[in-house]
């Protein structure tokens, strides 16, 4: 703390008055701290609550109740630890940082995980109610919205048809969601879409977005990884394009699956924009090829109660996150 010392001598007597340093704690009395000498030139000390206290009798003083420990911190008031020694001179004006300042919870991966990129070296655990392929997605979804929320089939190309509009007819307002692949050479990969769909021709921003390949050498039994993550580069913008004219957009090149009159199956991906090339530096989620035929495509969504709130399920023109 900075000291400021002021004297005066005046004519009618030697009269010192001195700003002492003051320690300005939610834990110490903030107005009045008398420091008086019976000997040499009278001298009042006055911390910084003594600005408030000019013009009052000393009766009128002792009627203000004091700050303490008692009142600013409440028994069982939860407090950060104050390590940063930024927050620590903070601290000493404003008190200690709360958990849930006025009742409103902090800002964090435990409250809003998907405004942080996917994780890679944690899994989820096992959901009741699983089926065998969902049992094989679910450790990709830690961190997620959809981490323990049960999960429901939306959308079967093979049962539903191949075709942009029942697509999107099955997907739109559903809220965030898992793409399934597999590849007619028998690469399963996909990815996750936080957002979901809604059909509105937009592009949806994610950071938590992510593609994923499963099982061969990117598993490891060791530590329950199913298989490899690969998350949003570049900011959250163009995670998704949500076209109603076409099926799932992973960004404008990372995995794209048109479903093209023509060429319903065909998938084509390039990493490295939008999303993390696989750690050899292959640049496409199958591999050599850049394009493939799909032989399944599915999408699978949370579960939510009737009545429940389903998040994004309208159009974001304005969403940075």
């Amino acid at each position: 703390m900075l000291t400021l010392a002021i004297a005066s001598t005046l004519l009618s007597g030697q009269t010192v008055i001195a700003f002492a340093p003051s320690r300005i704690s939610h834990v110490q009395r903030l107005h009045s701290c008398p420091n008086k000498s019976s000997t040499g030139p009278s001298t009042t000390s006055l911390c910084l609550g003594d600005f408030f206290n000019f013009g009052k009798t000393k009766e009128e003083d002792s009627e203000t109740p004091t700050a303490t420990a008692s009142n600013v911190e409440p028994e069982g008031e939860e407090y950060y630890d104050e390590d940063d020694p930024i927050e620590k001179i903070f601290g000493v004006f404003f008190g200690k940082k709360e958990k849930a300042p006025m009742g409103m919870a902090r800002f964090g991966t435990e409250r809003f995980p998907e405004q942080y990129p996917a994780t890679l070296d944690e899994w989820a655990g096992p959901v009741e109610g699983d089926n065998k392929e969902m049992a094989v997605l679910r450790p990709l979804l830690k961190n997620t919205n959809m981490e323990t929320r049960n999960l429901r089939l939306t959308y079967d190309a093979n049962k539903d048809g191949w075709d942009p509009s029942v697509f999107h007819s099955k997907v739109d307002k559903q809220g965030g969601a898992v793409v399934f692949c597999t590849t007619r050479a028998g690469i399963k990969c996909g990815g996750y879409n936080p957002k979901g769909w809604v059909g509105y021709g937009e592009a949806r921003g994610s950071i938590a977005a992510f593609l994923f390949v499963l099982g061969g050498k990117f598993a490891d039994v060791s530590t329950g990884a199913p298989g490899i993550k690969l998350r949003k580069v570049g900011g959250p913008g163009l995670a998704q394009m949500d076209m109603p004219e076409t099926g799932p957009q992973f960004s404008p090149d990372a995995l794209v699956i048109l479903m093209d009159e023509s060429n319903p199956r065909m998938a084509r991906s390039k990493l490295g924009s939008y999303y993390e090339r696989l750690p050899d530096g292959t640049n496409s989620l199958f591999g050599k090829d850049a394009n493939v035929q799909l032989k399944e495509l599915k999408v699978y969504h949370g579960v939510y109660a009737e009545g429940e709130y389903i998040p994004f399920t309208d159009a974001e023109p304005f969403a940075l996150y």
